[in-house]
């Protein structure tokens, strides 16, 4: 990948990194909506109505989708002058207003943007100390894509605590993806009558079985460190382990990496994704018990559709998720607690030559590693952007939306979802879609295949039609493409126009090829477009599934687009 200087947007500190969120998530979810911001002299305006406090903060550049790119230290107005205020201040003006705006109160919200502004303080801190070892070690270089899953310092810049995790910096550093955790797993052998699993193929549990040998009439379970920490002294387990039928291996087996979820582990060669008690961001990350028989389910019912895909649009493929094994011991808690799912690694699907990226970290405000764009983009001028950037569209766009119109499936291709192949030029070649978690089915396409499986494992796996186009949307365009755009606008700020129109146009070729729908149709003209409220979902207190969207203007709109590149062309007046 190209190793020319570029020019990048230097680091910001944890202070300001969670300041700009919170008004990032403000901004859409809150006083955009209500009319309540103004963009002048250079900075943003934004007034918090219910209770009076008029904010401002400067502005690196402004963006046609609303998602401005801020700089410097938040500020409000008291007595006619500004003053600054802190990222803690500002949390608790948030919290005022939307107690005045709901009639809801949280007492959970401010400890965890405290806790979101520690993960942040956290890694910045972890990414000094393990430069400084580097250097004095020469170490090697880091692997491209592990680098790219432990890059995301600051997090999701439309969430009020992207950086939030249950208990202390110092309890989960030793897990955390962007402190640069390696570690062994905790292993059990555990009798094969007290195991349960399921295969979408013969094999697909190996990934478990060759880690270490086991007495026979045993089956190996491994458990993420961190989780078996906090069910150790379940009784059920106490129990089994004191009647043989758990035994406890200790550690072992080669060592593991946190991908950018935490808790789903890669050891260079397969993903495992645990069960985590922890709450991460909005929710705990356990494997639900529907969730496991669900991604072997899907796996098998997707087996069809990620095959026509893949035909199809060449450069597109899923990352399968064919086994899990967990503990049988007629304890939910304990059922759930140690499930691990079994998802392919990216030497099943990744083309030889190319090297996978997280597309979170591509499109990152921050150069937070090498796979950020302004890297992989090196030297070059507006012109390789654009064609850099239809590239990705062409892989991207067709295969989410054929999958939606022609399969009745709605992937999930948001930001963290998404790994892209790229060549040694830095082009992108490739997608995978991965985490079969957020994939979901239209119960109008898949009667049957539904019919067929528990009822409590098969109604978590669909959305009505209404709701599975309002995700698809929301992911691909507003949580991925526009925080793509962002990061390509950063290097070249008059292409954000151009950036808007190669996305409309790609959207109108689909449009179509599928017998011009009427929701595509629209979506082309610049229909408002759906943005998850993180910030509103949290302060309920709401599980994502059940998360609210609020309608953002969209940048789609040809006449939006025709006057956004008049501005913008050299030498007009602005």
């Amino acid at each position: 990948m190209p190793t020319t200087s570029s020019p990048t947007t230097p680091l910001v500190s944890a202070d300001h990194a969670t300041a700009h969120t919170l008004l990032n998530c403000l901004l859409r979810e809150v006083s955009g909506p209500e009319h309540q911001t103004v963009v002048a002299d250079g900075r943003l305006r934004l007034r918090l109505p219910r209770s009076g406090v008029l904010l401002r903060v400067g502005l690196r550049r402004t963006s046609l989708i609303g998602a401005h790119r801020f700089t410097g230290p938040v500020s409000e107005q008291r007595d006619g002058t500004w003053a600054e205020v802190s990222w803690r201040g500002l949390a608790e003006r948030i919290h005022r207003e939307l107690h005045l705006r709901t009639g809801v109160r949280n007492d959970e919200f401010l400890a965890q943007v405290a806790s979101s502004h520690a993960g942040m303080t956290a890694a910045l801190e972890g990414r000094a100390a393990l430069e400084a070892r580097e250097k004095a070690t020469q170490g090697p270089a880091p692997d491209a894509y592990l680098a790219s899953e432990q890059s995301l310092f600051f997090g999701h810049r439309f969430h009020p605590t992207p950086k939030a995790r249950t208990g202390s910096p110092a309890s989960w550093s030793l897990f955390a993806p962007e402190a640069g955790a390696r570690f062994p797993l905790h292993h059990l052998a555990v009798r094969r009558e007290c195991v349960r699993e399921e295969t979408a193929y013969a094999g697909a549990l190996a990934p478990l079985d060759r880690q270490r040998p086991v007495p026979d009439g045993y089956r190996l379970l491994p458990a993420h460190p961190w989780q078996y920490a906090m069910l150790r002294e379940h009784r059920v387990l106490r129990a089994a382990l004191d009647r043989g039928d758990v035994l406890d291996l200790g550690p072992g087996g080669p060592d593991f990496a946190p991908t950018a979820s935490v808790r789903t582990l890669y050891d260079g060669r397969d993903f495992l994704k645990f069960s985590l008690n922890v709450r991460i961001t909005n929710c705990l990350r356990k494997n639900a018990d529907y969730e496991l028989s669900g991604a072997v389910a899907l796996t098998r019912l997707l087996e069809p559709v990620a095959a026509d895909l893949a035909a199809r649009f060449p450069g597109a493929d899923l990352l399968r998720e064919p086994g899990y094994r967990t503990l049988d011991l007629d304890d939910r808690h304990l059922t759930e607690g140690f499930g691990v799912i079994v998802r392919e690694g990216l030497a099943a699907r990744l083309r030889p030559g190319l090297t996978g990226l997280l597309a979170a970290a591509v499109a990152d405000e921050y150069p937070t590693s090498g796979a950020q764009l302004s890297h992989l983009l090196g030297g070059t001028g507006p012109e390789h952007a654009l064609a850099w950037w239809q590239a990705y569209l062409d892989l991207l766009v067709p295969p989410v939306l054929a999958a939606w119109f022609d399969h009745g499936v709605v992937l999930e291709p948001h930001l963290q979802n998404v790994v892209i192949g790229v060549d040694s030029a830095g082009t992108p070649r490739q997608v995978l879609f991965r985490d079969l978690e957020g994939t979901k089915l239209v119960p109008g396409h898949h009667a049957a295949a539904l019919a067929a499986l528990p009822e409590a494992v098969a109604r978590p796996m669909t959305y009505g039609r209404e709701r599975g186009w309002e995700r698809v949307v929301y992911c691909l365009l507003v949580n991925h493409l526009a925080e793509m755009v962002a990061a390509l606008a950063d290097r070249h700020p008059r292409l954000e126009p151009g950036l808007w129109s190669a996305v409309r146009r790609v959207l109108w070729a689909r449009s179509a090829a599928h017998d011009d729908p009427p929701a595509l149709r629209a979506l082309v003209a610049g229909v408002p477009l759906p943005a998850k409220a993180n910030l509103l979902t949290r302060w309920g207190r709401k599980a994502d599934r059940d998360a609210g969207y609020v309608r953002i203007a969209s940048p789609l709109a040809s006449d939006l687009l025709s006057e956004a590149a008049r501005v913008n062309a050299p030498g007009s007046a602005r």
